[in-house]
Protein backbone atom coordinates (compact mmCIF):
# COMPACT_ATOMS: atom_id res chain seq x y z
CA UNK A 1 0.00 0.00 0.00
CA UNK A 2 1.32 3.38 -1.07
CA UNK A 3 1.63 6.19 1.68
CA UNK A 4 -1.13 8.56 0.54
CA UNK A 5 -4.00 5.71 0.18
CA UNK A 6 -2.68 4.50 3.87
CA UNK A 7 -2.73 7.89 4.90
CA UNK A 8 -6.48 8.48 3.72
CA UNK A 9 -7.68 6.62 6.81
CA UNK A 10 -7.33 10.26 8.87
CA UNK A 11 -9.54 11.92 5.91
CA UNK A 12 -12.98 12.89 6.66
CA UNK A 13 -14.33 11.07 3.56
CA UNK A 14 -12.89 7.76 4.77
CA UNK A 15 -15.05 5.23 6.32
CA UNK A 16 -13.20 5.02 8.86
CA UNK A 17 -14.03 8.91 9.79
CA UNK A 18 -16.38 7.29 11.90
CA UNK A 19 -16.47 4.71 14.33
CA UNK A 20 -19.31 1.74 13.90
CA UNK A 21 -19.65 -1.49 14.98
CA UNK A 22 -18.19 -3.39 12.04
CA UNK A 23 -16.38 -6.33 12.91
CA UNK A 24 -12.64 -5.04 13.13
CA UNK A 25 -10.14 -6.83 10.67
CA UNK A 26 -6.54 -6.66 12.31
CA UNK A 27 -4.69 -7.73 9.04
CA UNK A 28 -6.64 -4.65 7.60
CA UNK A 29 -4.19 -1.74 7.30
CA UNK A 30 -6.66 1.17 7.37
CA UNK A 31 -8.19 -0.83 10.72
CA UNK A 32 -4.42 -0.94 11.91
CA UNK A 33 -3.74 2.96 11.29
CA UNK A 34 -6.90 4.19 12.75
CA UNK A 35 -5.99 2.03 16.39
CA UNK A 36 -2.63 2.91 16.30
CA UNK A 37 -3.97 6.99 15.77
CA UNK A 38 -6.11 6.61 18.87
CA UNK A 39 -5.39 8.90 21.71
CA UNK A 40 -7.13 8.26 25.27
CA UNK A 41 -7.78 11.64 26.37
CA UNK A 42 -9.23 12.41 29.90
CA UNK A 43 -12.56 12.61 29.34
CA UNK A 44 -12.60 8.36 28.22
CA UNK A 45 -11.52 8.09 31.99
CA UNK A 46 -14.03 10.06 33.18
CA UNK A 47 -16.59 8.11 31.01
CA UNK A 48 -15.11 4.44 31.55
CA UNK A 49 -14.98 5.56 35.67
CA UNK A 50 -18.71 6.05 35.41
CA UNK A 51 -19.92 2.90 33.62
CA UNK A 52 -17.79 0.84 35.62
CA UNK A 53 -19.83 2.08 38.51
CA UNK A 54 -23.03 0.87 36.73
CA UNK A 55 -24.13 -2.36 38.03
CA UNK A 56 -25.98 -4.54 35.68
CA UNK A 57 -28.61 -4.29 37.50
CA UNK A 58 -28.37 -0.74 37.92
CA UNK A 59 -30.72 1.67 36.49
CA UNK A 60 -28.87 4.58 35.41
CA UNK A 61 -28.15 6.56 32.33
CA UNK A 62 -25.24 8.41 31.11
CA UNK A 63 -25.23 10.96 28.15
CA UNK A 64 -22.21 11.80 26.44
CA UNK A 65 -22.22 15.10 25.05
CA UNK A 66 -20.38 16.73 22.33
CA UNK A 67 -20.25 18.82 19.06
CA UNK A 68 -19.80 16.33 16.13
CA UNK A 69 -16.87 15.25 15.33
CA UNK A 70 -15.41 14.77 19.11
CA UNK A 71 -14.88 11.36 19.07
CA UNK A 72 -18.19 10.34 20.83
CA UNK A 73 -18.86 7.22 18.47
CA UNK A 74 -15.60 6.25 18.80
CA UNK A 75 -15.21 6.09 22.74
CA UNK A 76 -18.51 4.69 23.14
CA UNK A 77 -17.50 1.84 20.61
CA UNK A 78 -14.36 1.32 22.88
CA UNK A 79 -16.53 0.95 26.17
CA UNK A 80 -18.91 -1.06 24.35
CA UNK A 81 -16.85 -3.96 23.79
CA UNK A 82 -15.16 -3.28 27.34
CA UNK A 83 -19.05 -3.21 29.06
CA UNK A 84 -21.27 -4.27 26.81
CA UNK A 85 -21.95 -7.66 28.03
CA UNK A 86 -23.48 -5.55 31.19
CA UNK A 87 -24.54 -2.50 30.06
CA UNK A 88 -27.12 -1.19 26.89
CA UNK A 89 -25.54 1.19 24.54
CA UNK A 90 -27.17 3.66 22.11
CA UNK A 91 -23.75 4.76 20.30
CA UNK A 92 -25.14 7.90 18.27
CA UNK A 93 -28.57 9.66 18.95
CA UNK A 94 -28.65 10.82 15.98
CA UNK A 95 -29.59 7.86 14.24
CA UNK A 96 -33.00 5.60 13.56
CA UNK A 97 -33.66 2.12 14.10
CA UNK A 98 -36.39 2.44 11.44
CA UNK A 99 -36.37 4.13 7.83
CA UNK A 100 -39.48 5.27 8.74
CA UNK A 101 -39.09 7.09 11.50
CA UNK A 102 -37.20 9.72 13.21
CA UNK A 103 -34.07 9.82 15.52
CA UNK A 104 -36.28 11.46 17.92
CA UNK A 105 -38.62 8.31 17.46
CA UNK A 106 -36.16 6.14 18.20
CA UNK A 107 -34.86 7.81 21.08
CA UNK A 108 -38.55 7.27 22.59
CA UNK A 109 -38.49 4.15 22.01
CA UNK A 110 -34.58 3.40 23.92
CA UNK A 111 -36.18 5.68 26.69
CA UNK A 112 -38.91 4.11 26.90
CA UNK A 113 -37.57 0.67 27.40
CA UNK A 114 -34.67 1.68 29.65
CA UNK A 115 -37.80 3.47 32.05
CA UNK A 116 -39.57 -0.51 32.63
CA UNK A 117 -36.57 -1.84 32.75
CA UNK A 118 -33.91 -2.67 34.93
CA UNK A 119 -30.69 -2.08 33.04
CA UNK A 120 -27.84 0.77 32.81
CA UNK A 121 -28.08 2.96 29.41
CA UNK A 122 -25.33 4.55 27.94
CA UNK A 123 -26.33 7.16 25.15
CA UNK A 124 -24.06 9.60 22.89
CA UNK A 125 -25.85 12.83 21.90
CA UNK A 126 -24.57 16.09 20.32
CA UNK A 127 -25.78 19.06 21.89
CA UNK A 128 -28.36 19.81 18.99
CA UNK A 129 -30.28 16.48 19.15
CA UNK A 130 -30.97 17.46 22.47
CA UNK A 131 -32.30 20.36 22.94
CA UNK A 132 -34.30 18.83 19.66
CA UNK A 133 -35.38 15.95 22.19
CA UNK A 134 -36.04 18.93 25.35
CA UNK A 135 -38.53 19.91 22.86
CA UNK A 136 -40.11 17.37 20.87
CA UNK A 137 -39.45 14.09 22.89
CA UNK A 138 -42.11 11.89 25.10
CA UNK A 139 -40.10 10.62 28.03
CA UNK A 140 -40.76 13.58 30.70
CA UNK A 141 -38.58 12.18 32.95
CA UNK A 142 -35.71 12.28 30.20
CA UNK A 143 -36.82 15.52 28.64
CA UNK A 144 -36.91 17.49 32.17
CA UNK A 145 -32.98 16.35 32.65
CA UNK A 146 -31.89 17.09 29.37
CA UNK A 147 -33.36 20.82 29.70
CA UNK A 148 -32.34 21.68 32.68
CA UNK A 149 -29.02 20.34 31.79
CA UNK A 150 -29.17 22.66 28.67
CA UNK A 151 -30.69 25.77 31.26
CA UNK A 152 -28.05 25.34 33.94
CA UNK A 153 -25.03 23.28 32.40
CA UNK A 154 -25.16 20.73 34.98
CA UNK A 155 -27.94 17.93 36.92
CA UNK A 156 -27.10 16.31 39.80
CA UNK A 157 -28.96 13.08 39.83
CA UNK A 158 -28.45 9.75 40.93
CA UNK A 159 -29.98 8.09 38.41
CA UNK A 160 -29.01 10.35 35.41
CA UNK A 161 -25.24 11.52 34.45
CA UNK A 162 -23.94 13.79 31.98
CA UNK A 163 -20.19 13.92 30.87
CA UNK A 164 -19.57 16.81 28.38
CA UNK A 165 -16.58 16.99 25.96
CA UNK A 166 -17.02 21.33 26.67
CA UNK A 167 -15.72 20.71 29.76
CA UNK A 168 -12.83 18.62 28.91
CA UNK A 169 -11.27 21.88 26.67
CA UNK A 170 -8.69 20.82 24.10
CA UNK A 171 -6.43 23.53 25.40
CA UNK A 172 -5.60 24.87 27.91
CA UNK A 173 -4.35 28.42 29.39
CA UNK A 174 -1.40 28.08 31.90
CA UNK A 175 1.66 30.33 33.36
CA UNK A 176 4.04 29.48 30.08
CA UNK A 177 1.61 30.21 27.80
CA UNK A 178 -0.96 27.48 26.24
CA UNK A 179 -1.11 24.61 25.28
CA UNK A 180 -3.32 21.12 24.34
CA UNK A 181 -1.79 17.69 24.95
CA UNK A 182 -4.48 16.42 22.43
CA UNK A 183 -3.27 18.19 19.38
CA UNK A 184 0.08 17.38 20.75
CA UNK A 185 -0.19 13.70 21.58
CA UNK A 186 -1.88 12.67 17.83
CA UNK A 187 1.08 14.63 16.24
CA UNK A 188 3.83 12.88 18.26
CA UNK A 189 2.01 9.93 17.31
CA UNK A 190 1.67 10.61 13.79
CA UNK A 191 5.06 11.20 13.14
CA UNK A 192 7.17 9.54 15.90
CA UNK A 193 10.35 7.17 14.48
CA UNK A 194 10.06 4.04 16.32
CA UNK A 195 7.52 2.02 16.65
CA UNK A 196 5.00 3.69 13.64
CA UNK A 197 3.46 1.85 11.31
CA UNK A 198 2.96 4.94 9.39
CA UNK A 199 6.33 5.05 9.18
CA UNK A 200 7.17 1.35 7.92
CA UNK A 201 4.97 2.77 4.64
CA UNK A 202 6.75 6.17 4.48
CA UNK A 203 10.21 4.24 4.66
CA UNK A 204 8.71 2.29 1.37
CA UNK A 205 7.47 5.72 -0.36
CA UNK A 206 11.00 6.84 -0.11
CA UNK A 207 11.72 4.42 -3.29
CA UNK A 208 9.70 5.96 -5.76
CA UNK A 209 11.01 8.47 -7.84
CA UNK A 210 7.63 10.81 -8.57
CA UNK A 211 7.03 14.70 -8.13
CA UNK A 212 4.13 13.11 -5.63
CA UNK A 213 6.16 10.87 -3.63
CA UNK A 214 8.69 12.89 -3.22
CA UNK A 215 6.90 16.31 -1.97
CA UNK A 216 4.49 13.29 0.33
CA UNK A 217 7.90 12.49 2.02
CA UNK A 218 9.04 15.66 2.41
CA UNK A 219 5.69 16.92 3.56
CA UNK A 220 6.12 14.43 6.62
CA UNK A 221 9.72 15.03 7.17
CA UNK A 222 8.83 18.68 8.18
CA UNK A 223 5.87 17.67 10.00
CA UNK A 224 7.79 15.60 12.06
CA UNK A 225 10.14 18.87 13.05
CA UNK A 226 8.76 19.50 16.72
CA UNK A 227 9.39 23.23 16.03
CA UNK A 228 6.75 22.80 13.29
CA UNK A 229 4.52 21.17 15.22
CA UNK A 230 4.26 23.66 17.81
CA UNK A 231 3.78 26.51 15.16
CA UNK A 232 0.32 24.54 14.17
CA UNK A 233 -1.03 24.13 17.67
CA UNK A 234 -0.63 27.93 17.96
CA UNK A 235 -2.26 28.69 14.44
CA UNK A 236 -5.24 25.92 15.88
CA UNK A 237 -4.93 28.13 19.13
CA UNK A 238 -5.02 31.22 16.77
CA UNK A 239 -7.85 29.95 15.22
CA UNK A 240 -10.02 28.97 19.15
CA UNK A 241 -9.43 32.42 20.03
CA UNK A 242 -10.10 34.66 17.38
CA UNK A 243 -12.27 32.65 15.07
CA UNK A 244 -14.23 30.43 18.30
CA UNK A 245 -13.21 27.34 16.21
CA UNK A 246 -13.66 24.45 17.86
CA UNK A 247 -11.08 21.55 17.67
CA UNK A 248 -12.46 18.23 17.14
CA UNK A 249 -10.55 15.10 16.92
CA UNK A 250 -12.12 14.42 13.25
CA UNK A 251 -11.64 17.74 12.23
CA UNK A 252 -7.69 17.47 12.91
CA UNK A 253 -7.52 14.42 11.19
CA UNK A 254 -8.58 15.47 8.32
CA UNK A 255 -6.50 18.79 8.49
CA UNK A 256 -3.39 16.82 9.17
CA UNK A 257 -4.54 14.85 6.03
CA UNK A 258 -4.48 17.67 4.12
CA UNK A 259 -0.99 18.90 5.31
CA UNK A 260 0.33 16.23 3.94
CA UNK A 261 -1.40 14.88 0.84
CA UNK A 262 -2.76 18.43 -0.27
CA UNK A 263 -1.37 19.63 -4.14
CA UNK A 264 1.75 21.84 -2.25
CA UNK A 265 4.35 21.73 0.69
CA UNK A 266 3.26 21.15 4.12
CA UNK A 267 3.72 25.50 4.33
CA UNK A 268 1.35 26.31 1.42
CA UNK A 269 -0.93 23.44 2.45
CA UNK A 270 -1.47 25.17 5.90
CA UNK A 271 -3.09 28.46 4.41
CA UNK A 272 -4.60 26.88 1.51
CA UNK A 273 -8.13 27.21 2.70
CA UNK A 274 -10.66 24.58 1.77
CA UNK A 275 -13.36 22.63 2.83
CA UNK A 276 -11.94 21.36 6.27
CA UNK A 277 -13.27 23.61 9.16
CA UNK A 278 -9.76 24.66 10.55
CA UNK A 279 -8.17 24.74 7.14
CA UNK A 280 -10.66 27.53 6.38
CA UNK A 281 -10.41 29.71 9.59
CA UNK A 282 -6.57 29.58 9.52
CA UNK A 283 -6.49 30.89 5.91
CA UNK A 284 -6.93 33.97 7.60
CA UNK A 285 -3.74 34.43 9.40
CA UNK A 286 -1.37 33.42 5.90
CA UNK A 287 1.85 35.38 6.59
CA UNK A 288 1.43 35.82 3.35
CA UNK A 289 -0.15 38.72 3.95
CA UNK A 290 1.37 40.28 6.33
CA UNK A 291 2.95 43.85 5.56
CA UNK A 292 6.16 44.99 7.62
CA UNK A 293 8.90 46.66 6.06
CA UNK A 294 11.32 43.86 6.39
CA UNK A 295 8.97 41.83 4.45
CA UNK A 296 8.05 43.95 1.86
CA UNK A 297 11.79 44.58 1.59
CA UNK A 298 11.94 40.94 0.66
CA UNK A 299 9.72 40.30 -1.73
CA UNK A 300 10.55 43.25 -3.43
CA UNK A 301 13.99 42.14 -3.93
CA UNK A 302 12.87 38.71 -5.05
CA UNK A 303 10.24 40.00 -7.84
CA UNK A 304 13.23 41.78 -8.87
CA UNK A 305 15.94 38.62 -8.54
CA UNK A 306 18.28 41.13 -6.39
CA UNK A 307 21.14 39.00 -5.61
CA UNK A 308 21.57 37.84 -1.72
CA UNK A 309 24.14 35.58 -0.59
CA UNK A 310 22.41 34.42 2.61
CA UNK A 311 19.08 33.40 1.37
CA UNK A 312 20.75 31.83 -1.82
CA UNK A 313 22.51 29.66 1.18
CA UNK A 314 19.20 28.93 2.98
CA UNK A 315 17.74 28.13 -0.57
CA UNK A 316 20.36 25.88 -1.43
CA UNK A 317 20.15 23.81 1.93
CA UNK A 318 16.28 23.89 1.70
CA UNK A 319 16.52 22.07 -1.68
CA UNK A 320 18.68 19.46 0.05
CA UNK A 321 15.31 18.84 2.50
CA UNK A 322 13.88 18.16 -0.44
CA UNK A 323 11.44 21.18 -1.04
CA UNK A 324 11.83 21.97 -4.74
CA UNK A 325 10.76 24.48 -7.62
CA UNK A 326 9.45 27.33 -5.30
CA UNK A 327 7.36 30.18 -7.66
CA UNK A 328 7.48 33.12 -5.30
CA UNK A 329 8.38 34.81 -2.54
CA UNK A 330 5.19 34.08 -0.33
CA UNK A 331 5.63 30.47 0.09
CA UNK A 332 9.67 31.12 1.14
CA UNK A 333 7.49 33.66 3.92
CA UNK A 334 5.59 30.46 4.49
CA UNK A 335 8.52 28.16 5.33
CA UNK A 336 10.23 31.26 7.37
CA UNK A 337 7.05 31.01 9.55
CA UNK A 338 6.96 27.61 10.20
CA UNK A 339 10.05 27.42 10.57
CA UNK A 340 10.31 30.80 13.08
CA UNK A 341 11.48 28.57 16.49
CA UNK A 342 13.99 26.14 14.74
CA UNK A 343 17.63 26.13 13.74
CA UNK A 344 17.88 25.94 9.89
CA UNK A 345 20.65 26.09 7.68
CA UNK A 346 22.19 29.35 8.13
CA UNK A 347 19.17 30.77 9.87
CA UNK A 348 18.58 33.23 7.64
CA UNK A 349 14.62 32.99 8.02
CA UNK A 350 15.38 34.29 11.60
CA UNK A 351 15.35 37.45 10.69
CA UNK A 352 11.51 38.15 10.39
CA UNK A 353 11.12 35.87 13.43
CA UNK A 354 9.82 39.76 14.81
CA UNK A 355 7.42 40.03 11.95
CA UNK A 356 5.81 37.20 13.24
CA UNK A 357 5.07 38.49 16.77
CA UNK A 358 1.72 37.16 18.42
CA UNK A 359 1.55 40.52 21.04
CA UNK A 360 -1.97 40.32 20.98
CA UNK A 361 -2.30 36.79 21.72
CA UNK A 362 0.77 36.77 24.35
CA UNK A 363 -1.60 40.19 26.04
CA UNK A 364 -4.46 37.81 26.02
CA UNK A 365 -2.77 34.79 27.72
CA UNK A 366 -1.56 36.95 30.48
CA UNK A 367 -4.25 38.90 31.22
CA UNK A 368 -6.65 35.69 31.04
CA UNK A 369 -3.75 34.00 34.04
CA UNK A 370 -4.29 36.89 35.76
CA UNK A 371 -7.69 36.81 36.40
CA UNK A 372 -8.04 32.92 36.46
CA UNK A 373 -4.94 33.08 39.54
CA UNK A 374 -6.17 36.12 41.28
CA UNK A 375 -5.25 35.76 44.95
CA UNK A 376 -4.99 39.71 45.64
CA UNK A 377 -1.06 39.26 45.86
CA UNK A 378 0.29 42.45 45.50
CA UNK A 379 2.58 42.01 42.30
CA UNK A 380 -0.06 40.62 39.89
CA UNK A 381 -2.58 42.67 41.73
CA UNK A 382 -0.96 45.68 40.64
CA UNK A 383 -0.59 44.32 36.39
CA UNK A 384 -4.48 43.64 36.62
CA UNK A 385 -4.42 47.21 38.01
CA UNK A 386 -2.95 48.44 35.70
CA UNK A 387 -4.66 46.88 32.80
CA UNK A 388 -8.02 47.75 34.11
CA UNK A 389 -7.04 51.19 34.58
CA UNK A 390 -5.02 51.74 31.13
CA UNK A 391 -6.76 49.06 28.77
CA UNK A 392 -10.40 48.18 29.67
CA UNK A 393 -12.04 51.48 31.85
CA UNK A 394 -9.84 54.04 29.32
CA UNK A 395 -11.74 52.20 25.87
CA UNK A 396 -15.20 52.26 28.09
CA UNK A 397 -14.59 55.83 28.79
CA UNK A 398 -13.44 56.87 25.25
CA UNK A 399 -16.26 54.65 23.89
CA UNK A 400 -18.72 56.33 26.13
CA UNK A 401 -17.93 59.67 25.11
CA UNK A 402 -17.04 59.36 21.62
CA UNK A 403 -19.23 62.31 20.64
CA UNK A 404 -17.97 64.39 23.68
CA UNK A 405 -14.20 63.71 23.40
CA UNK A 406 -13.26 66.75 25.77
CA UNK A 407 -15.27 65.62 29.21
CA UNK A 408 -12.04 64.29 30.85
CA UNK A 409 -11.45 61.33 32.60
CA UNK A 410 -14.05 62.27 35.73
CA UNK A 411 -17.12 61.80 33.57
CA UNK A 412 -19.30 59.94 31.32
CA UNK A 413 -21.83 60.98 28.74
CA UNK A 414 -25.09 60.58 29.42
CA UNK A 415 -27.47 62.36 26.93
CA UNK A 416 -27.07 64.91 24.05
CA UNK A 417 -29.57 67.18 23.45
CA UNK A 418 -28.45 69.36 20.66
CA UNK A 419 -25.63 71.41 21.10
CA UNK A 420 -25.26 70.37 24.88
CA UNK A 421 -23.99 68.12 26.47
CA UNK A 422 -25.10 65.97 29.71
CA UNK A 423 -22.67 64.02 31.66
CA UNK A 424 -21.73 62.71 35.37
CA UNK A 425 -18.83 61.73 37.54
CA UNK A 426 -18.56 58.17 37.58
CA UNK A 427 -15.61 56.40 39.46
CA UNK A 428 -15.45 52.94 37.67
CA UNK A 429 -12.97 50.51 38.71
CA UNK A 430 -11.74 46.81 39.22
CA UNK A 431 -13.65 44.32 41.47
CA UNK A 432 -11.32 42.70 43.04
CA UNK A 433 -13.24 40.49 45.38
CA UNK A 434 -15.49 39.54 42.48
CA UNK A 435 -12.01 38.56 40.18
CA UNK A 436 -11.48 36.43 43.52
CA UNK A 437 -14.47 34.77 42.91
CA UNK A 438 -14.41 34.00 39.16
CA UNK A 439 -13.85 31.14 37.93
CA UNK A 440 -12.53 30.24 34.45
CA UNK A 441 -13.82 27.44 32.76
CA UNK A 442 -13.42 28.80 28.74
CA UNK A 443 -9.66 29.52 27.75
CA UNK A 444 -11.53 31.45 24.77
CA UNK A 445 -13.18 34.17 27.24
CA UNK A 446 -12.32 35.68 30.92
CA UNK A 447 -15.21 37.48 32.80
CA UNK A 448 -13.59 41.42 33.44
CA UNK A 449 -15.59 42.55 36.54
CA UNK A 450 -15.66 46.15 37.26
CA UNK A 451 -17.99 47.91 40.36
CA UNK A 452 -19.22 51.85 40.28
CA UNK A 453 -19.61 52.38 44.29
CA UNK A 454 -21.56 49.53 45.06
CA UNK A 455 -22.70 48.40 41.34
CA UNK A 456 -21.23 45.18 39.65
CA UNK A 457 -20.72 44.98 36.18
CA UNK A 458 -19.06 41.87 34.44
CA UNK A 459 -17.66 41.90 30.84
CA UNK A 460 -16.82 39.00 28.87
CA UNK A 461 -13.95 39.31 27.25
CA UNK A 462 -12.56 37.40 24.49
CA UNK A 463 -9.16 38.25 22.30
CA UNK A 464 -11.24 40.10 19.45
CA UNK A 465 -12.81 42.19 22.09
CA UNK A 466 -9.25 42.69 23.74
CA UNK A 467 -8.09 43.88 20.14
CA UNK A 468 -11.13 46.55 20.44
CA UNK A 469 -10.25 47.75 23.41
CA UNK A 470 -6.48 48.23 22.56
CA UNK A 471 -7.92 49.94 19.32
CA UNK A 472 -10.01 52.24 21.10
CA UNK A 473 -7.07 53.45 23.05
CA UNK A 474 -5.49 54.44 20.08
CA UNK A 475 -7.90 56.32 18.84
CA UNK A 476 -9.75 53.64 16.53
CA UNK A 477 -13.65 54.74 15.70
CA UNK A 478 -15.74 51.43 15.72
CA UNK A 479 -17.60 50.35 12.76
CA UNK A 480 -19.94 47.61 11.11
CA UNK A 481 -16.96 44.50 11.37
CA UNK A 482 -16.46 45.05 15.09
CA UNK A 483 -20.36 44.40 15.39
CA UNK A 484 -19.94 41.49 17.92
CA UNK A 485 -17.66 43.39 19.92
CA UNK A 486 -19.55 46.41 19.62
CA UNK A 487 -22.80 44.73 20.97
CA UNK A 488 -21.11 43.62 24.22
CA UNK A 489 -19.26 47.26 24.75
CA UNK A 490 -22.80 48.27 24.16
CA UNK A 491 -24.86 46.74 27.00
CA UNK A 492 -21.98 47.54 29.32
CA UNK A 493 -22.12 51.61 28.74
CA UNK A 494 -25.96 51.58 29.21
CA UNK A 495 -25.53 49.66 32.74
CA UNK A 496 -22.87 52.07 33.33
CA UNK A 497 -24.52 55.13 32.27
CA UNK A 498 -28.22 53.69 33.86
CA UNK A 499 -26.09 53.80 37.19
CA UNK A 500 -24.21 56.72 36.56
CA UNK A 501 -27.55 58.83 36.07
CA UNK A 502 -28.02 58.37 40.19
CA UNK A 503 -24.89 60.70 40.98
CA UNK A 504 -25.49 64.12 43.08
CA UNK A 505 -23.59 65.64 40.31
CA UNK A 506 -23.87 66.51 36.83
CA UNK A 507 -22.27 68.91 34.44
CA UNK A 508 -23.84 70.13 31.09
CA UNK A 509 -21.59 71.45 28.53
CA UNK A 510 -22.50 73.58 25.28
CA UNK A 511 -21.74 76.37 23.65
CA UNK A 512 -18.95 77.14 24.75
CA UNK A 513 -19.94 77.16 28.27
CA UNK A 514 -19.80 74.39 31.34
CA UNK A 515 -22.51 74.36 34.31
CA UNK A 516 -22.13 72.45 36.94
CA UNK A 517 -25.15 71.31 39.27
CA UNK A 518 -24.73 69.29 42.48
CA UNK A 519 -27.33 68.50 44.76
CA UNK A 520 -27.14 69.59 48.48
CA UNK A 521 -30.21 68.13 50.37
CA UNK A 522 -33.39 69.19 48.19
CA UNK A 523 -31.48 72.18 46.86
CA UNK A 524 -29.79 71.60 43.63
CA UNK A 525 -26.65 73.90 43.20
CA UNK A 526 -25.90 75.67 39.75
CA UNK A 527 -22.50 77.13 39.33
CA UNK A 528 -20.70 78.00 35.57
CA UNK A 529 -17.06 76.62 35.28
Amino acid sequence: MRLKEALSVMSMASPYAVSTERNSDITNLHQQIKQYLYIEMPIEKAVNKCISSFGANDKKLLFLCGSSGDGKSELLTKAKLKFGKRITFHLDATHSFDPQGTAIQTLDKVFDAFSLGQYPLVVGINAGMMGNYAEEGQNEDVKSAIASYLENNKFDSEQIKFINFEDYPKFEIHQNGFSSDFAKQLLVRITQPQENIIRQVLEKEKQYDEPGAKRLVTNFELLSLPSVQQVIIELLFKARLMRDQFLTARALLDFIHELLVGDGYLFDNLFAGGDNELASKIEDFDPGHYRTKEIDRFILAYDLGLPNSEFFEFKEKVKQFGIQNLSSGIQYLRLFYILRHDDFANNYHINFAEDYNESLIEKYIAIYQLHKDYRDNPEPKALLKAFYRDTLISAIRAYINRNAPKLGKKYFLLSDFGEYQVAAPADLSMDSNAIKANTATNSVLFNARLKLKTKPFALPININLLSLLININNGYRPNKHDKNSVILLDELASEIIQEAKSACELVITGDGKKYLLECDDDEIMVSEG
